[in-house]
């Protein structure tokens, strides 16, 4: 997911979150190991899977990737507030529009 001002470890968090219920052990073993590679302790890769960060800009974006079709104009808007550029939120919900089509085969 291309990013003008998200940055690796909020774009790892937002596929922590997005893919949380993913019954797929090897994603999760490849998102754990980049979490550490990005210096993410437990708490922070625990808390995004519940959809929460640590940072402001982080909880925007994961607001806006978990945001229900009727506020996601309104978790947009406070993303771009908090920093993130408009080809981040686009990319967001792009990339959570593509996770939901493929949650019921995945989920567990």
């Amino acid at each position: 997911m291309p990013s003008d001002t998200l940055g690796e470890r909020a774009r790892l968090a937002v596929e922590l979150a997005l893919t949380a219920r993913y019954a797929d052990r090897p994603l999760r073993e490849r998102q754990e190991a980049d979490a550490r590679r990005l210096g993410m302790v437990g708490a922070e890769i625990d808390a995004a899977r519940l959809g929460r960060g640590f940072d402001v800009r982080t909880s925007r974006a994961l607001a806006l990737a978990t945001a229900p079709d009727c506020d996601r104009q309104e978790r947009r808007d406070g993303a771009i507030r908090a920093g993130l550029a408009e080809s981040d939120c686009a990319a967001i919900e792009a990339l959570a529009a593509s996770l939901a089509t493929g949650v019921r085969g995945r989920a567990g």
